[in-house]
């Protein structure tokens, strides 16, 4: 697959970080479909090699034993030398700061973040939030936020408010900023 054009593509890759429900799926799959890149989800990834569902692994197996599993998943992707793949990963992967650098020496780290209405609304529909799953999910969304948010900023070389943008249009705009990221780095 030749990647020729006058823009330079990005050769590494594009993580995408944020908070449930923030878009990171959706996007991922847009800018897959821009780049004929393939997309890698680090939750379905953990899924396939554990043969449960997050949802499962946390309650059978605990947080800590998915979160390690992430960190594991993340190397594997650097050992495996990959490139030229756009990467969702899963809302909390950031928070161990050994994963940190991981992500950046992955490729290109765009924060996508949403507002706590859209977070709420996006993740409804979705009852595998294992998270999620308390008497008050707002106020755990913005009790997850505040603490989670530093660190997104932290780990991100570009940070997006996905409220109310439109999918191809937040592609785009990433695309365009890796260019430039991946020309000038």
């Amino acid at each position: 697959m030749n990647h020729e054009c006058s823009e330079p593509l990005p050769a590494k890759n594009i993580i995408l970080v944020g908070f449930m429900g923030s878009g990171k799926s959706t996007i991922g799959r847009e800018l897959g479909q821009l780049l004929s890149y393939p997309l890698i989800d680090t939750d379905s990834k953990i899924e396939e090699n554990e043969k449960l569902s997050v949802a499962d692994i946390f309650s059978l197996k605990g947080e800590d034993y998915f979160r390690e599993s992430e960190t594991l998943t993340v190397q594997q992707l650097i050992s495996d030398g990959l490139t030229h793949h756009i990467i969702a990963t899963g809302g909390g992967l950031p928070v161990r700061p050994e994963n940190r650098p991981l992500l950046r020496e992955l490729g290109y780290v765009v924060w996508l973040d949403a507002n706590t209405d859209t977070i709420l609304e996006r993740t409804s529909r979705n009852s595998n939030r294992p998270l999620l799953q308390t008497e008050n999910p707002r106020a755990t969304i913005e009790k997850m936020l505040a603490q989670r948010n530093a660190i997104y900023q932290e780990v991100a070389h570009l940070h997006l408010q996905t409220t109310g943008l439109n999918i191809a249009e937040t592609a785009h705009g990433i695309l365009e900023s890796a260019r430039y990221f991946f020309g000038h780095s």
